[in-house]
């Protein structure tokens, strides 16, 4: 379809010399993205401090609807591009967050001990796993689709679409970076309905920037076959409203999912069989030498960010309860609540990231920048690295026998650097080395790997458990769990990235000429 709007893209540069679409996006992922990290550090001490979820419990609750949220994109871009657009999946996606956040301020009544039996309003429970179910398919239509939009915004060789991104992912940084900070206050200092419901809040005013700013997309965000959308389907009514419809029966299937623990893993097992399967049959016979060497590339890659994520993953997990059980708090003079230390991996994504970049193309200019192989290298070791400054912190207890915060400031300082040296140049690998007819089946598998690895972070997380009624208190048991969790992690990062750093020469080799 082409644009509703005359105005020229090369002429549309209202919001600091870029198109006021842009605008429009970068404040709607911003506050899509303030209202998801205001939730993701709280949901496990809201679990196992008011529900009183064991951790185990509260760890699968935590996986499931984190491997539930990266994989529903995958879907919702699809429909997307076959169907709705990407304005129609943004709007959808925006209504299905907001109720499900405001959703996630119904906190009912505090869980409580009878006898050895923990009493729980069940009521409010199911309140909460569908308000889960509702932001896991709500994010499913919206988070592809708003960064398509971007860059719809810009013509091809337009030389402002890369610093367009680059405002856009910012606000992504900013929206992470405030929420850690304002809802891990308000959730745990005042009660954990305002924290969640300040999240919701944020997406509703997300949501209202969209809506009022869509005269700004110029057309470039409608479905580019409108009448497919009037055609009826096998229910007998457009397929336009069966797909929401069926949106909504994906909201039930995942709030049933995330009650029974396993489910997910169960469903992420069985998808990366039939993944892996297909793509062995694909390599082995539909490939010639150079396209089966590229292929097995950016399967070792896939296979390497899954390794990553999981470690990086422990923030909201492992991490957080860490934060919370055995920790002195106070960094740089202010007591941080544990919610509030994914602030840290935002604040230094604003630090680093420029620093990244120029060192990146300061070696290029040399012909010294590392290979695609050794950064994925590089950022499974810092994560490795990260775990291995818990360690030592647990090692250099404070007076009052707590492992001191700046360690963890530590971790996420590592863990940050990790991100830059993977996280950017993962999907540019995939568009690379992927045989040109399965990119997109590649990109349904990388986002796939990004899933499981949610759930393999839970997994591990789980190896550091405590039960909701035993140990708590005991700030020694605590410690020694975690530390020992944190101990196999540093060495696993570590013997990971070693394997990897070995097999780069080989790899660069394969990809054959792609950096």
């Amino acid at each position: 379809m082409t644009s509703s709007s005359t105005v020229d893209p090369a002429t549309d540069t209202a919001f600091f010399g870029h198109p006021r679409g842009l605008y429009v996006c970068f404040s709607t992922e911003l506050w899509e993205r303030f209202s998801f990290y205001g939730m993701k550090y709280l949901l496990l001490l809201y679990l196992t401090k008011y529900h009183l979820f064991s951790d185990a419990n509260g760890l699968e609750v935590l996986g499931g609807y984190a491997a539930l949220v990266y994989a529903m994109p995958v879907i919702g871009g699809l429909l997307a591009d076959r169907y709705l657009g990407m304005r129609k999946s943004v709007i959808f996606g925006g209504l299905l967050l907001v109720l499900g956040h405001m959703g996630m301020a119904v906190e009912g009544e505090q869980a409580r001990l009878v006898g050895d039996t923990v009493v729980r309003d069940d009521r409010a429970l199911q309140v909460f796993y569908f308000s889960l179910a509702l932001i896991v398919v709500g994010v499913g239509f919206l988070k592809p689709n708003i960064s398509t939009i971007v860059g719809r915004l810009y013509a091809v060789n337009d030389p402002r679409r890369d610093a367009g991104f680059t405002i856009f992912y910012m606000g992504i940084n900013l929206g992470a970076l405030l929420a850690t900070l304002i809802c891990g206050y308000l959730g745990v200092t005042y009660g954990w309905g305002y924290g969640f419901g300040v999240a919701g809040i944020g997406m509703l005013i997300g949501l209202a920037t969209f809506l009022l700013g869509q005269k700004h997309l110029r057309g470039l965000a409608e479905p580019t076959q409108p009448e497919k959308l009037r055609e009826r389907s096998l229910l007998g009514v457009s397929k336009e409203l069966t797909i929401y419809l069926a949106g909504l029966a994906g909201v039930f299937a995942a709030w049933q999912m995330l009650q029974f623990h396993g489910a997910v893993g169960v469903l992420l097992n069985v998808l990366a069989l039939i993944v892996a399967l297909g793509l062995a049959w694909f390599i082995t016979f539909r490939c010639n030498k150079v396209e089966r060497q590229r292929m097995i590339v950016l399967v070792v890659l896939t296979v390497s960010s899954v390794v990553f994520w999981s470690l990086f993953e422990q923030s909201a997990a492992s991490m957080t309860l860490y934060a919370d059980r055995v920790m002195d708090r106070r960094v740089f003079g202010i007591n941080f609540t544990a919610a509030q230390y994914g602030f840290f991996n935002s604040f230094f994504i604003f630090i680093l990231a420029p620093v990244f970049a120029w060192l990146w193309t300061s070696l290029g200019r040399r012909g010294l920048e590392p290979s695609t192989p050794v950064k994925f290298a590089m950022g499974v070791a810092f994560a490795g690295l990260g775990f291995g400054s818990l360690v030592l912190g647990a090692a250099n207890l404070n007076e009052a026998g707590l492992v001191v915060g700046y360690w963890m400031v530590l971790a996420y300082l590592l863990h940050t650097a990790g991100e830059l040296c993977l996280s950017p140049v993962g999907l540019s690998a995939v568009t690379k080395l992927a045989v040109p007819s399965i990119v997109g089946v590649m990109m349904g598998a990388w986002f796939l790997a990004t899933a499981y690895s949610q759930h393999v972070a839970a997994q591990l997380s789980k190896l550091a458990a405590l039960d909701a009624d035993t140990g708590l208190a005991d700030v020694g048991t605590a410690l020694a769990s975690y530390t020992d969790l944190f101990t196999t992690l540093f060495y696993v990062g570590l013997g990971i990235a070693a394997l990897q750093f070995l097999i780069a020469p080989l790899l660069r080799k394969m990809m054959h000429g792609i950096h």
